[in-house]
């Protein structure tokens, strides 16, 4: 967190990640709560569709979020290939005790755990304390980030290879096995709003598994050396890394609004309405092509709407911490401002 010069600044309660700058311990414990608060939303809110949702009327005509995302995984379909909700309980409940045991955690880490990693008794724990000038301090952290993603990404493809995913195409539940073609992959790169069809998303996501993994043993594996201006010698705090988080989530935002405005194979129609039409008045936006009755939207109106504008704002905020990390002083302006009036 920048100070301004002041090196004995005191924040206020606030300013909640000051609380996390250079303490490793509080970080994870940070961490573990809000995934804990994420895994709690999941499940209170899957049973709260579950509760609401209408079977006479089309999901995607109606206000739901995780029902779609969940039938889109052949989650909530009997053998014969009908929506029943089956699992969808079981589902809604398991997040429940997740976040349970997320939230022990994170509290855990912040009442009982040391609160910085340095002083930890356990040698493998002291690994990830925070040292922002010992690059190979952080290349180890972000290569276990790396293999986390990547995993996630291979629990996805086996899934749709073992229990399957829904096929807008088929109109059914269907098992995919991933198109690992390194020409397409490329291709879609620059065509990735018009895939239409389940290997190719599937192959995009092996491919990025042995991207991921690779690359993580990398980062924990390799010897870096001392940081130097190209590498980001003087840039590398938490404020830095604050920012670079902040761009990542706000480009994949805006990225899936665009993607769910228009594609069906991965948003298909009949669980998040009608493909939309984009506009532009100060800034993009999607209205629907359908018009249902009591002014209501489809799902794919309000999650592309949704997404694009939280991507928009998570982006200022990049900038906002990235100017912060190299070093410019936001006071300036308000004195320049002040001293002009």
């Amino acid at each position: 967190m920048q100070t301004y010069g002041n090196p004995d600044v005191t924040y206020g309660w606030w300013a909640g990640n000051s609380v996390v700058t250079n303490r490793s311990g509080r970080f994870i414990a940070a961490h573990a709560a809000h995934t804990g608060l994420i895994a709690f939303w999941a499940g209170s809110f899957t049973l709260w569709e579950l509760a609401r949702y209408d079977a006479s009327v089309p999901m995607g005509h109606q206000p739901l979020i995780v029902l779609p995302h969940l039938a889109t995984l052949g989650i909530g379909f009997d053998e014969a290939g009908v929506w029943t909700g089956a699992g969808v309980i079981t589902i809604g409940i398991l997040h429940l005790v997740f976040s349970m045991v997320y939230g022990a955690g994170g509290l855990l880490h912040a009442v009982l755990f040391n609160e910085d990693m340095q002083s930890s008794e356990v040698a493998q724990a002291r690994k990830f304390k925070l040292e922002w000038d010992n690059p190979e301090n952080q290349t180890f952290i972000l290569g276990h980030h790396l293999i986390f993603l990547g995993v996630a990404n291979i629990q996805f493809v086996e899934w749709a290879r073992i229990h399957g995913i829904y096929d807008a195409a088929a109109g059914a539940v269907r098992q995919v096995e991933y198109n690992l073609n390194l020409n397409a992959i490329w291709n879609h790169q620059f065509d990735f709003l018009s895939i239409n069809n389940l290997e190719d998303v599937m192959g995009g996501h092996a491919f990025l598994a042995f991207l991921m993994i690779s690359g993580g043993a990398l980062h924990i594996a390799q010897k870096t050396g001392e940081y130097t201006k190209y590498k980001g010698a003087g840039l590398l705090s938490a404020e830095a890394v604050l920012s670079w988080s902040l761009a990542g989530i706000g480009w994949m935002a805006i990225v899936a609004a665009f993607w769910c405005a228009t594609n069906t194979t991965v948003y298909p129609t009949e669980f998040f309405g009608e493909p939309l039409a984009q506009k532009f008045a100060i800034s993009p936006y999607w209205i629907d092509t359908v018009n249902l009755p009591d002014g209501l939207h489809t799902s794919r109106a309000w999650l592309t709407n949704v997404h694009y504008y939280l991507g928009f704002f998570y982006i200022q905020g990049h900038l906002w911490h990235a100017l912060r990390a190299m070093g410019f002083d936001f006071k300036t302006v308000t004195n320049r401002l002040a001293a002009n009036n």
